[in-house]
């Protein structure tokens, strides 16, 4: 479908005060001096809901990711190839969490998201916690397939609630701070299940993953409020369009195209990279479960958390004077990170190792909370979940789907060649994927700056 007719076909739903990228963009421009006490602030109990949002997104991330910490012990005992566990970790998970994804976002947009929500957390929670008992490659196959669905609908109404509690100046902040839940989850995920797969065995790891959700399920009943939709809209929302409808309007808009696309190749990386990073210092430095687990929370969970705040402050702060320049800063933070990856990756001391990872785990995924928040505020209020919803559907059926199973691939393609270090040499030609995403971050920043000043 060309650009042309996808523009037609969402005319209906697309109309004037659609694409806030223009009005939202030059307001900024306009108002970059503009007196702080006239900026909309939150919703009242902001704070709560961003609270219980970031501690679902922690445990949705921990159960999807304790798997790469727990992969040693799978592959002894059902005697399976890094193929294979690339297809555990990703192609099996992100085929149904996209897929589910977006008829889950459409309901989000006509219904109660907080129940959605739950529902969510309840169903990959139990998901996780049967894995425990996987007789074999095929069932936990399908284990991870359950944890997928179940994960669908956290994301895409999540988003769309804390677009209705947060004004648009201040989306991208909170977009960052729930994207917390991603380095808190990793954190869970390595140190807890590595620690517990050496004290007691894998099995027990994902089964005490898996339940505090159905305890967060419980609190969230309670705690968690539906705030009223557009709350800082202009115009009251209409109906939800079709979702081909929602896609067609993405589409008819160069600069989310680009938005969509950076996200994707960017969410590749980053997913290929951290299903393999645990097993990579396992190989490579000999680190046990337990370690591995503390240095990845330490080098890429606690730093990754602060550089996604980091992130996302500086992103509202720039975008003030045009997003175009909040687009900038994504486009570039690749071109400082894969150097100093790669260098880690072949350094020869773990402590050297450490000290080059340090800057791809304090900016590696800066793109995260920006690219979230852009989307809501590219999108017309009536079409925020299930925008929200594609974006994931490409990030998670392409980033996470392929990026765990490119690895492993090439890790097995060049094992003939490389031996040992063949891990290593396949993350070192993964991770270069990453300067294609910035490509598309800078060109998104570019049609930004066309729409905000015509």
């Amino acid at each position: 479908m060309s650009a042309a007719e996808s523009r037609h076909r969402g005319s209906d739903y697309c109309g004037t005060g659609v694409l806030p990228a223009r009005t939202l963009g030059t307001a900024a421009a306009n108002n970059s001096n503009a007196n702080q006490s006239m900026t909309p602030q939150p919703l009242q109990g902001h704070r709560t809901t961003l609270t219980l949002l970031v501690l679902a997104y922690t445990l949705s991330i921990s159960d999807r990711m304790i798997l790469s910490i727990l992969f040693p012990d799978i592959q002894a005992e059902f005697g399976l190839s890094d193929t294979q566990l690339g297809l555990l970790g990703g192609l099996s998970f992100a085929l149904f969490y996209a897929t589910m994804g977006l008829p889950i976002a459409r309901l989000s947009d006509q219904t109660n998201r907080k129940r959605i929500i739950i529902t969510s957390l309840v169903i990959f929670s139990l998901m996780t916690t049967l894995s425990g008992w996987a007789a074999g490659f095929v069932s936990l196959l399908l284990f991870r397939i359950g944890v997928g669905i179940g994960e669908a609908g956290v994301n895409p109404a999540s988003h769309s609630i804390l677009a209705d509690y947060y004004p648009p100046k201040r989306r991208a902040f909170a977009m960052a701070t729930l994207m917390l839940g991603a380095s808190l989850g990793m954190m869970f995920g390595f140190v807890g299940g590595g620690y517990i797969a050496e004290a007691c065995n894998w099995r027990i790891a994902l089964i005490a993953v898996g339940l505090p959700g159905l305890l967060l399920a419980v609190v969230m009943i309670k705690l968690l409020r539906e705030p009223a939709r557009g709350t800082f809209d202009e115009q009251a929302p209409a109906a939800p369009p079709p979702i081909l409808a929602t896609a067609a309007c993405m589409w008819a808009n160069p600069a989310m195209r680009h938005l969509v696309a950076g996200s994707v190749v960017a969410g590749l990386m980053s997913y290929g990279l951290t299903q393999w990073l645990p097993t990579f210092f396992m190989r490579a430095h000999d680190l046990s479960q337990s370690q591995t687990g503390l240095m990845m929370a330490g080098v890429f969970g606690i730093l990754g958390s602060i550089g996604a705040l980091i992130a996302g402050k500086l992103f509202d702060r720039l975008s003030i004077g045009g997003y175009q320049r909040g687009m900038r800063m994504l486009a570039i933070a690749p071109f400082i990170s894969i150097p100093f990856f790669i260098a880690g990756l072949f350094a020869d001391s773990l402590s050297t190792a450490i000290g080059l990872f340090l800057i791809p785990g304090l900016i590696g995924n800066c793109f995260l909370g920006p690219t979230i928040a852009m989307i809501q505020t590219l999108s017309p209020v009536h079409m925020r979940a299930v925008s929200s919803a594609i974006k994931m559907l490409c990030l998670n059926l392409i980033g996470m789907g392929l990026g765990p199973l490119l690895v492993g691939l090439l890790s097995d393609g060049l094992n003939p060649h490389y031996g040992d270090d063949a891990l290593s040499v396949a993350l070192a030609y993964f991770v270069l994927v990453g300067l294609w995403g910035s490509v598309h971050f800078w060109l998104c920043g570019k049609h930004l700056a066309r729409q905000q000043g015509s």
